[in-house]
C-alpha cells in the first residue's frame, strides 16, 4: 500500500489523501486550501494524480478544506463514487454551488479589473463553476453511522460520528492485499466533548494505521461556563454603544453561536437581543441541521423544540437580499451580526468588518481556526490595521478570541480520544495542523509505550508493508 499526502500536512486545510494498492486507488477527502495568495495558486494546480484512475473518494464532513476540489476533481475526470454521511449530502448540496458561485465571481471580478485584454486573458479562469458542481453532486452516494459499505472488492468502510459539525465523520477503512488487510482510522476533525448541539466523538479500539487531526494540539480551549461568561461579558459591554461583529462559517459555527445566545437569553443572563444572520448559506445550513435532530444531544433537542415553540426566543432575523445586507451597515449599535466566510477570506462579513473595525466601541468575535494567511488570523494575531476593498482599515474595535466555541478538539480532547486505542496502532500519521501545533500532539503521543508517531510533509509518500515502521 502507498499513501501519499496531498494536503493537511504541517497545515490544516486542503485534506486529501490517497491510498494505492494494487488493484485500487482512492482518495479520503479532496479538500481546498485555505489562506492567502499561495493557497490560491495551490488550488489551481493540476492534481498529482490522474483523477480518472480514481475509483472512489470517501469524505470525512462537508466543510470546504475537506470538500471543496470535489467539482475540480469531476471535472478533471473522476466518474467514481462520493461517498459521505446523509447530513454531509445534505449540506453539500449548499456548500458546493455557493462556493462555485465564488469561484465564478470572484474570477469575473478579476477580469473587469484587468488593465487590457492581455491581462484579462492571464487571468485564471474560475476553479470551477456551478454546473460543475452540480455534476459532483450527481456522484454524492449518502450513508447513515456505523453502517458497513463496501466501495470497492477490496474495501470495507464504516463512518463514526466525529462531533465537529454536523454529519461529521471519523472512518472506519480495512483495506484488503492478498490475505492480509489493514485497517486505517482516519478521525477527520473531532469535535469537543461535552459540547452543545452534538454528540462527543466516537472511540475507535482499533487500527494498524492512524491518522490524526491536530489543529489544536498544543492549545486548551477554556470549559463551557468560562466560556458563555465570556461571551455575555462581550454582548454586555459591546452592546449599549456599539455592534458585535462574528465571523462564523455557516455550517456548524453559525447554528452553535446561536445556540448559546438562545440558551443565554432563555436563562435571563442576556436580554433583548437583536440577532441578525447576514449569510444565505447558514440560513440554509440551519434548515438542513434542524431535519437531522437525531444527531443531536439531548439538551440540543430541547433547545431545538423551544425554538419551535417560539419560546424566549431574542430577534432574531436571517437576511437574505443584497438590499438587506447593506442596511445592517446603517445599525451603529445593538446588533450582533453573524456572517460568514468564518476566517474573513470571503463573503458579506468583511462588508460587515469594512463598517465596524474602525470604531472603538464595537467588538470581534473570533469563534474558530484561523488558518495562516486570512484576514481572520491578523486580526487575531492583533494587527493594527488591514486592508478591506482597497482601503487600509485601522483595527480600533475590540477583538475576541473565543476558543471555547471551536468546534475542534483541543490538545487533552485529542490525547483523551487516542488513549481509547486498546492497543497502539503500528503507525500514527498527524496530520491536519500547523506545524508547532502538529509537532505538539506528536510529542504528546510519543511517550506512551509503543506509539510510533510521524508528522508527514506536504506531498510525502509512504510505502507500508504491514509492519510499524512504513518504508
Amino acid at each position: 500500500m502507498q499513501i501519499t499526502f496531498l494536503g493537511a500536512a504541517r497545515e490544516v486545510t486542503g485534506s486529501c489523501f490517497l491510498i494505492e494498492t494494487t488493484t485500487t486507488r482512492f482518495l479520503v477527502d479532496c479538500g481546498m486550501f485555505q489562506g492567502g495568495r499561495e493557497a490560491a495558486q495551490r488550488n489551481q494546480q493540476a492534481f498529482g494524480f490522474d483523477p480518472s484512475t480514481i475509483d472512489f473518494v470517501l469524505l470525512t464532513h462537508a466543510h470546504i478544506d475537506h470538500s471543496g476540489l470535489l467539482p475540480k476533481l469531476t471535472r478533471a475526470g473522476f466518474c467514481g463514487t462520493i461517498h459521505a454521511t446523509a447530513a454531509t449530502a445534505d449540506l453539500l448540496q449548499v456548500m458546493l454551488p455557493d462556493s462555485a458561485h465564488i469561484q465564478e465571481t470572484q474570477a469575473l471580478r478579476a477580469q473587469r479589473g484587468a488593465r487590457g485584454v492581455r491581462d484579462a486573458r492571464a487571468i485564471a479562469a474560475p476553479l470551477y463553476t456551478l454546473r460543475d458542481a452540480d455534476a459532483c453532486l450527481r456522484q454524492v452516494q449518502p450513508h447513515g453511522y456505523g453502517r458497513e459499505l463496501r466501495p470497492h472488492a477490496d474495501v470495507r468502510c464504516r463512518f463514526r460520528d466525529a462531533g465537529h459539525i454536523l454529519g461529521s465523520a471519523i472512518l472506519e477503512v480495512w483495506v484488503s492485499e492478498g490475505e492480509r488487510t489493514t485497517k486505517l482510522v482516519f478521525s477527520g476533525d473531532l469535535g469537543q466533548p461535552g459540547r452543545v448541539i452534538l454528540r462527543d466523538p466516537t472511540p475507535i479500539a482499533e487500527a494498524d494505521i492512524l491518522f490524526v487531526e491536530s489543529t489544536y494540539g498544543n492549545r486548551l480551549h477554556k470549559d463551557l461556563a468560562a466560556t458563555q461568561e465570556e461571551l455575555i461579558d462581550v454582548v454586555e459591554r459591546t452592546l449599549p454603544r456599539g455592534n458585535v461583529i462574528v465571523p462564523a462559517f455557516a455550517v456548524g459555527r453559525t447554528q452553535e453561536v446561536l445556540y448559546h445566545l438562545h440558551h443565554l437569553s432563555r436563562e435571563g443572563w442576556l436580554r433583548d437581543l437583536r440577532i441578525f444572520v447576514d449569510s444565505p448559506m447558514a440560513a440554509e445550513a440551519t434548515r438542513i441541521t434542524r431535519q437531522h435532530l437525531e444527531l443531536f444531544d439531548e439538551n440540543a433537542v430541547r433547545l431545538a423544540g423551544w425554538h419551535a415553540l417560539g419560546k424566549d426566543l431574542p430577534y432574531l432575523n436571517f437576511t437574505g437580499s443584497v438590499e438587506e445586507s447593506i442596511a445592517l451597515n446603517q445599525i451603529r449599535s445593538g446588533a450582533i451580526i453573524i456572517s460568514a466566510s468564518g476566517m474573513c477570506t470571503a463573503g458579506r462579513i468583511r462588508h460587515h468588518l469594512r463598517h465596524n473595525l474602525g470604531r472603538a466601541e464595537c467588538s470581534v468575535l473570533i469563534t474558530g481556526f484561523q488558518a495562516q494567511g486570512t484576514l481572520g488570523r491578523r486580526l487575531a494575531d492583533g494587527a493594527d490595521q488591514v486592508r478591506l476593498f482597497g482601503e487600509d482599515i485601522p483595527v480600533r474595535a475590540a477583538i475576541h478570541t473565543v476558543d471555547g466555541l471551536s468546534a475542534h478538539a483541543d490538545r487533552n480532547a485529542l490525547l483523551a480520544w487516542t488513549a481509547g486505542f486498546a492497543r497502539p496502532p503500528a503507525q500514527t500519521f498527524v496530520v491536519h495542523g500547523e506545524e508547532m501545533a502538529a509537532q505538539a500532539l506528536a510529542s504528546g503521543l510519543r511517550v506512551r509505550p509503543g506509539w510510533n508517531v510521524t508528522v508527514p510533509a506536504a506531498g510525502q509518500q509512504v510505502h507500508w508493508h504491514g509492519s510499524g515502521v512504513p518504508a
